[in-house]
């Protein structure tokens, strides 16, 4: 994969059939592509990774957050997307979080050994946002309590598209659907529109990273149906 110039870049991330040492089980990675008239993207994700990210999609605001969530959910991450951003930034952002979404569904694989819930609050100033995840394998989106015109501010653009409000709820709903997730993400207080924004990405992020975790005593899949 090649990477844009002044892009922080860090080591490819390992094989999906590559063994962690003294670790018998096969690591939780996935790569994925996606091409369509409309974008072209590539994700590459490990869920047991330390944070680090690489992220160019051509909306700096988007990449800010995406970033940040690979930070906070403790999982390495590499997104290269080439969108029609001469248009805007709507089909660059949700195209990303499709392959994002699918990337994240097939790193966990049979979901064997995991926490399964999740849930955080994180303040960030005057944002306080509660984010609750259930890796059940039923999408389902629940996004409430950001205050009125917040879909309607328009985040950076200085020196590209800019990062409309209104696609921070369509993000989390394509997340959802495509990682078959349950996440209930609930704005409790907030006036800044980069930090409401920035609060509920940082709040995915921990509530995700307990969901996927490892739960040492958990020997099969956490459902009483025997499936997730």
């Amino acid at each position: 994969m090649s990477h844009t110039p002044g892009r922080s870049s860090s080591p490819p991330l390992r094989s999906s059939d590559e063994q962690r040492p003294g670790d018998p089980e096969k690591t939780r990675t996935a790569t994925l592509d996606r091409q369509t008239k409309e974008s072209k993207v590539h994700v590459e994700v490990d869920l047991d990774g330390s944070g680090r990210a690489d992220v160019s999609t051509g909306v700096g605001f988007y990449d800010h957050m995406l970033v940040s969530f690979a930070r906070h959910a403790l999982l390495d991450l590499v997104v290269s997307t080439d969108g029609d951003t001469h248009i805007d930034a709507h089909h660059t952002v949700e195209d990303t979080a499709n392959v994002l979404g699918d990337a994240l569904r097939e790193a966990l694989g049979d979901k064997q050994g995991i926490r399964r819930f999740g849930d955080a609050t994180v303040p960030l100033d005057e944002a306080l946002v509660q984010c609750a995840v259930d890796v059940s394998g039923r999408p389902y989106c629940v996004h409430v309590g950001e205050p009125d015109g917040q879909a309607y501010v328009v985040i950076g653009g200085d020196s590209g598209p800019g990062y409309s409000g209104s696609l921070t709820r369509h993000v989390f709903e394509t997340l959802a659907f495509h990682a078959q997730v349950a996440v209930h993400v609930r704005v409790l207080s907030g006036r800044d529109p980069h930090h409401l924004v920035e609060a509920q990405f940082k709040a995915f992020a921990r509530a995700f990273r307990d969901a996927v975790a490892i739960d040492p005593r958990e020997t099969g899949v956490p459902s009483t149906k025997g499936s997730l």
